[in-house]
């Protein structure tokens, strides 16, 4: 097992109105992902890079920790998809 295999990420969620925002949070080097979903269930994934701020910013902004299993699910929602014939 490798070093980013043993890592816990810390995962944050927001619901909006109309979509929810998903963070993931790398607590050693802070980088992350952070996904946007949408009401049509169209998912952006984006890749970021945090600083040692991000819980800071993320409580201002009023995300509330939440399930790594939610998350992981949204991002293998393609996985699970299957198209009809």
């Amino acid at each position: 097992m490798g070093k980013k295999d043993a890592i816990v990420y810390k995962y944050f969620k927001r619901v909006f109105d109309d979509y929810q925002v998903l963070v993931s949070v790398n607590p050693i080097d802070y980088s992350g992902t952070e996904l946007i979903v949408h009401p049509d269930g169209k998912i952006e994934k984006t890749d970021m890079q945090f600083d040692e701020d991000i819980y800071e910013d993320l409580e201002v902004d009023e995300f509330k920790e939440s399930s790594p299993l939610e998350f992981q699910l949204y991002m293998k929602r393609d996985f699970f998809t299957r198209e009809e014939d």
